[in-house]
């Protein structure tokens, strides 16, 4: 397995994205707290990718959980961290304006 097998393995279509996010998901905006100022999906919190380990408490609990910043490499990142600390509901929505779109869908 390659490594764009690998990548394309995690990744879900819009429409399993959509109906996370319509189930209730948790929604991180891992980017900085000056991207996440000039917006963010609807709903979204704000735990820049340097805070994900000392907010881990905020995952905790949740059903699911879907981290995403502007190009998919921080939410990426994220979503190693989480899983290394046992968290194991989380799904990388990518980008932004991928999480937005999903929401309409």
């Amino acid at each position: 397995m390659g490594l764009f097998d690998l990548f394309k393995s995690n990744t879900i279509t819009d429409e399993e994205l959509s109906g996370l996010i319509n189930d209730g998901a948790f929604l991180a905006d891992v980017r900085t707290p000056g991207e996440f100022a000039a917006g963010s999906a609807k709903g979204a919190v704000n735990i820049p990718l340097d805070s994900v380990t000392a907010e881990i408490d905020k995952f905790k609990g949740k059903k699911h959980i879907v981290v995403f910043c502007r190009s998919g490499n921080r939410s990426s990142q994220a979503k190693q961290i989480l899983e290394s600390q046992g968290i194991e509901n989380v799904t990388n929505g990518e980008t932004v304006e991928r999480v937005s779109h999903a929401q309409s869908i």
